[in-house]
């Protein structure tokens, strides 16, 4: 029998209807084509992934330590920085990496505060915060002395990697957006209750900002947590290995883990939170951006919003890939990402 605690999940995770009508309006731009149907791309998992030396590293900014993955030292490519989104860490591009590497660029994933093995403040999780973060993090590492810095992000991640691309402009020279709506900038979806599909997709707006609630239902069920969330949200299930549910789950039951993680969205849905993003609105980018959708998830709803934001975007959805598209799509993803930069001329050229 279930305890009380678990049936109390069920329940608001049923109950989370009316939340994340963001995500439900991004999401209505993908195709109506059954999840998983025959003849979609076979996975990608492992390809390529053992012929990349990755190495361990950590900086200390603003009081916090940061941890990182990098490869491709010494390669004479522009610098790549990769930054995951929710629940993940660095480990979600342990596939793409190997593939930018070979092409000749240095690449950095790196662990945002709060996220896998680095520092979990208690605050600071605002996108204002974690954009300096960043910034100090590229300064500490040397990553943007030429104005060469190409900057990729996924989900939340995505939402941070706008954020430093707007308030540090001239560190950047490509930015890449991945599977997100951005907060105060994505028009929400029409008021109601969404149909099943969406709500699937989006309950975990509202649930993850709830003041200590979600920490309370969690806890001691992180895994089964993880796992319910993996299978919900791709296409490609059967990438969710044993081996990458536990690395998930370690990082997101350690202490302070799943605050952190539920913390991004309680500042990025703030008041506080709305108004940084509109701010930045108002100064559209510049650079070249590239935005990516799952099929089966956001689709071309990340280009559409990032149309909003900024004047030289262009638009990908891989097929037959939900929104884990790093880990469903890994080969797709970067061979968009090396096409995307190769064909963007340096600042110096």
């Amino acid at each position: 029998m279930l305890n009380s605690r678990s049936r109390l999940l069920r329940s608001l995770l049923a109950a989370c209807g009316l939340a994340g009508s963001l995500w439900a309006n991004a999401a209505s731009l993908v195709s109506a084509d059954s999840p998983g149907a025959p003849g979609a791309p076979a996975i990608e998992r492992d390809a390529k992934s053992s012929s990349a030396d990755l190495h361990h590293g950590a900086v200390v900014v603003n009081g916090v330590k940061l941890h990182y993955v990098e490869g491709g030292e010494g390669s004479k490519g522009d610098p790549i920085l990769l930054i995951p989104g929710w629940p993940e860490s660095w480990y979600a591009w342990r596939f793409v990496m190997p593939r930018l590497i070979a092409e000749g660029h240095p690449v950095v994933a790196l662990d945002l505060r709060g996220m896998g093995d680095s520092d979990h403040p208690p605050e600071g999780y605002d996108s204002k915060t974690i954009s300096a973060d960043i910034h100090a993090f590229v300064a500490a590492k040397g990553l943007a002395k030429k104005g060469n810095l190409h900057v990729a992000g996924h989900d939340v991640g995505a939402w941070m990697a706008y954020a430093y691309a707007a308030d540090w402009p001239r560190e950047v020279r490509t930015l890449t957006v991945m599977e997100a709506a951005l907060p105060g900038i994505t028009p929400p979806a029409p008021a109601g209750i969404p149909g099943d599909d969406a709500n699937l997709k989006s309950w975990h707006f509202a649930f993850n900002r709830l003041p200590d609630l979600p920490e309370i239902l969690v806890q001691g069920h992180e895994r089964a947590y993880l796992g319910w969330l993996f299978a919900q949200k791709s296409v490609k299930r059967e990438v969710f290995t044993t081996e990458a549910l536990d690395e998930y789950t370690r990082v997101f039951a350690q202490p302070g883990g799943a605050r952190a993680a539920f913390n991004y969205y309680r500042a990025a849905f703030s008041d506080t939170g709305l108004q940084q993003n509109r701010l930045r609105a108002a100064t559209p980018l510049t650079i070249p951006v590239l935005a990516i959708g799952g099929q089966h998830s956001v689709g071309a709803g990340m280009e559409k919003t990032m149309r909003l934001v900024a004047t030289d975007v262009q638009g990908a959805t891989l097929p037959g890939v939900g929104h884990f598209v790093l880990e469903e799509s890994p080969g797709e993803v970067a061979a968009q990402l090396n096409a995307f930069m190769r064909k963007t001329p340096r600042p110096s050229d």
